[in-house]
């Protein structure tokens, strides 16, 4: 049967086939690594499946990932015709030696533009992966997806059934690093090999992000390598739709039926079990929506591992599904996120605490600094604070969109900061202009534990977002050590643009 070229098969568990898979055990293992040192893992497959050492996208080269040598990291190169078309076939999937039941997985995973794959859990079950950057309503075909089931019986329109599209899309941008958990139980059976209970996907987490939640399967999905179902199968990547890279896969296995998780929302943290349920109160952003709150940045957004409250956030919601958080007191983004908006849970609930939660897939910024800093030379030391910097906030003033540009005063000069949505929610652009720029004044664009020239103004963050100059009034940027991380800087003249892809 033909597969269309929605069909995606869940490449990220593949490498779950190791040695220990199925080993009997009275609990289940801690997570355990699966080694990407070679191919050994899996049943020969055709020469699109290799081990390289690192791999990176080009945003403008659709289905394609470039690579270099060396081990850690699983990669699809699809198998391609003169004409350039994607070779299909089952040939081109890579399918694990051994199998598994009930299984906890965790992975990063990596899409080419425009591609897409996915894992068959036991060779039956897809959850789909997919490049849906620039999705906002999800369906059964976009990443996170459990797929279809189908039925050529039925009437056109009709053949596909019983999907679970994601609650949410919470994908991150091709060629960058995205995490993935899943937790799934396998088909009972009793003593006479008669099915007792459907395969149950009980929860997927995609980029902190919870987006399926108990998940009931009555029968392999669409294009499964096995029609019938058994307590135990192989894991299988499709390698015939798309190019994708995996890292990282550690699978907790077990030997036994096991609860599904009884949770109930808890304030401050929607994925955790509390013993009074609380009725959530959840903020849309149907059209351009701006709320004012503390909000808290964890621990690991910070460079010194502690978490922080920022007290004059102003979180600002768009219809396209992309929206940030902005410090008033610093007179810099906090953070971005793709998906549902506000969680005022905390706020609201009972006295509260005034703080608010975003609910999508977050792109962190570090510790909040200052924008912009007077330096003596391109290697001094960013001013962690508003000291010596003249800074004032001034608030924002709003545009016939209900769309804030944020005012303030620092080194004597006047700024004016927009922060507008890319098209088809692929991020946000910024434009920050200042009138009679101070000497020896910069801006700072990006800072990570890694930050990659791409060439052509684009720089790439820690795997995890792309920073684009778009308009530099002919500054040149620079990438600096700043401890042990890195800065992304910029000489300020009168207005600098960039945007934030993630």
């Amino acid at each position: 049967m033909q597969k269309p070229s929605s069909f995606i098969r869940f490449g990220w568990a593949v490498a779950l086939s190791c040695a220990g898979w199925l080993t009997a055990q009275a609990q289940p293992t801690p997570g355990t690594a699966i080694p990407l040192n070679d191919l050994s893992a899996f049943k020969p497959t055709a020469a699109n499946w290799q081990i390289t050492g690192s791999v990176r996208a080009d945003l403008g080269k659709p289905n394609m990932l470039l690579t270099e040598k060396g081990t850690g990291v699983l990669v699809n190169v699809p198998a391609m015709s003169k004409k350039g078309q994607l070779l299909s076939g089952d040939q081109y999937n890579l399918q694990t030696l051994l199998q598994h039941g009930d299984a906890d997985l965790e992975l990063d995973y990596m899409m080419a533009p425009q591609a897409n794959s996915g894992l068959y859990l036991q060779g039956r079950y897809e959850v789909q992966l997919r490049d849906s950057w620039d999705v906002k309503q999800p369906n059964v075909h976009d990443n996170g997806s459990v797929y279809e089931r189908w039925d050529e019986k039925r009437p056109e329109g009709q053949k596909g059934y019983e999907g679970q599209a994601p609650r949410q899309n919470a994908s991150r941008a091709p060629g960058l690093w995205q995490h993935m958990k899943i937790s799934f139980q396998a088909p009972r059976f009793n003593a006479q090999g008669q099915k007792t209970e459907n395969a149950r996907v009980i929860r997927i987490e995609l980029n902190g992000v919870v987006i399926q939640d108990d998940v009931e399967m009555t029968g392999p999905t669409r294009g499964a390598t096995f029609e019938t179902e058994q307590p135990t199968g192989p894991l299988l990547i499709q390698g015939d739709h798309g190019a994708v890279a995996f890292r990282n896969i550690r699978y907790v296995a077990y030997d036994k039926p096991r609860p599904n998780p009884n949770r109930s929302y808890v304030i401050g943290d929607r994925n955790a079990p509390q013993r009074e349920p609380v009725d959530p109160i959840l903020i849309d952003a149907p059209t351009n929506t701006i709320l004012r709150s503390f909000m808290d940045v964890p621990g690991s957004a910070t460079t010194d591992g502690k978490s922080m409250r920022v007290t004059h956030g102003v979180s600002v919601g768009s219809p396209d599904k992309v929206h940030y958080t902005y410090d008033l007191d610093k007179g810099a983004i906090v953070q971005v996120w793709r998906g549902d908006f506000l969680d005022a849970t905390p706020m609201w609930h009972d006295r509260g605490d005034g703080s608010s939660r975003p609910m999508g897939m977050v792109q962190r910024m570090g510790t909040p600094m200052l924008f912009l800093s007077k330096l003596v030379s391109p290697q001094t030391t960013w001013t962690a604070d508003t000291t010596g910097s003249g800074f004032r906030p001034k608030g924002y003033v709003l545009d016939p969109n209900d769309l804030p540009t944020f005012r303030y005063q620092s080194y004597g000069a006047m700024v004016d900061d927009k922060i507008r949505v890319l098209p088809n929610g692929q991020g946000i652009q910024r434009e920050v202009s200042v009138t009679n720029p101070a000497s020896g004044l910069y801006a700072r664009l990006a800072t990570g534990k890694s930050i990659s020239d791409m060439n052509d103004g684009m720089f790439l963050v820690d795997g995890t977002e792309y920073v684009r100059i778009d308009n530099a009034n002919g500054a040149k940027p620079i990438v600096r050590s700043a401890g042990d991380r890195q800065e992304l800087i910029l000489p300020m003249k009168d207005k600098v643009q960039y945007s934030i892809l993630f």
